[in-house]
């Protein structure tokens, strides 16, 4: 007997062949878009988003930093959609990350930055939305329709398109290569198995934790968690989780650790190994723990590439929480595909 699959299952199963799209179709817009920034020469960049396109920002603020060495500030669009300020932004890069591109907070604060004189970059599912009329150029993903309301395809595909126009400005090739290796690496880590994972998410808490690039998967992991499965969870540094959250932790208390094949691997291992000494069920995506529970994990060829990996991961594993506890995956309560903040 056939079991029909979710919306979320399907396009967690896309995520290679989305990824692949936006590799065959989205070069020349990286091309113009990084010229743009070559000739700008930016100070530093800023990112404007919300919900898993905010945590994409993150994964990019890490990024950038560590590849241009430019420092990168979130910026909250009520500044100017609710409080009216004009931020000065000569010398910015501006990068807003928006599935649809049609939230107005998120639109009036990338024309408020293309005003003040920054150079602007929209990354968006949506060539026909208002975020791509806002700005300088548009990194369009490729992703195709996403019908599920939980973000997954498109949040790949979000930091792909990131990651690829900050290796293009910063012509890395060795990163590039790995960008363009993605696809296979994740078909593989779409049918990495999680169940024990799984398995330990079965109270009203947990703790989700990562470092560097690593921190905005744990971020992105925290969310869906609440929102698919509807149990909470905290998204942590490993470098803070033992500064006052730990406190919390109780016998058996579910954590997820992510970790990528960089210099933060083994001290985000201790910190697991920390917290499994103190009763944590910690399950860590590196093989460096000794207490911990290591999970199967897809390395890819670049430690920046890694955390895409990891997330698809995930990804597989809490939309088959989310069923196993009768919730509706593509439909969560209260939740709708498109917010419109203002």
């Amino acid at each position: 007997m056939s079991v029909e699959l979710s919306k979320m299952r399907q396009e967690i199963l896309e995520i290679p062949d989305a990824v692949d799209r936006l590799l065959s179709n989205g070069a020349d817009n990286i091309r113009h878009a990084a010229q743009l920034a070559r000739d700008a020469d930016p100070r530093f960049l800023v990112s404007v988003a919300r919900g898993s396109s905010d945590h994409a920002c993150t994964y990019l603020k890490y990024a950038c930093e560590l590849l241009l060495n430019l420092p990168v500030a979130s910026v909250g669009p009520s500044v100017s959609s609710i409080y009216g300020a004009d931020l000065r932004a000569q010398g910015a890069l501006s990068i807003s990350v928006s599935q649809s591109g049609q939230s107005p907070d998120i639109v009036g604060m990338t024309r408020a930055l293309k005003r003040s004189g920054a150079v602007t970059v929209a990354i968006t599912n949506n060539t026909e939305s208002h975020l791509a009329d806002a700005t300088d150029a548009v990194l369009p993903l490729h992703a195709g329709p996403e019908l599920s309301v939980a973000a997954t395809k498109t949040f790949v595909t979000s930091l792909v398109a990131g990651l690829w126009l900050l290796a293009e400005i910063a012509d890395e090739a060795e990163l590039k290569q790995a960008i363009w290796l993605l696809p296979g690496y994740l078909g593989k880590a779409a049918q990495c198995d999680w169940t024990p994972a799984a398995n330990a998410i079965s109270g009203r808490s947990l703790f989700t934790l990562g470092r560097g690039p690593s921190l905005a998967i744990s971020n992105e992991a925290a969310l869906k968690i609440k929102e698919t499965c509807q149990i909470h969870a905290e998204s942590y540094s490993t470098a803070e989780v033992l500064h006052g959250p730990v406190s919390i932790v109780e016998e058996g208390f579910p954590t997820i650790v992510f970790a990528a094949g960089d210099a933060a691997e083994q001290t985000t291992a201790e910190a697991a190994d920390a917290l499994a000494a103190k009763g944590a069920t910690v399950f860590a995506a590196t093989s460096a723990v000794k207490r911990a529970q290591p999970l199967p994990v897809v390395r890819t060829d670049h430690w920046l590439t890694d955390p895409i990996s990891a997330i698809t991961s995930f990804y597989s594993m809490v939309e088959s929480v989310a069923c196993n506890r009768g919730i509706d995956p593509d439909a969560p309560r209260h939740l709708k595909k498109v917010t419109e903040t203002v």
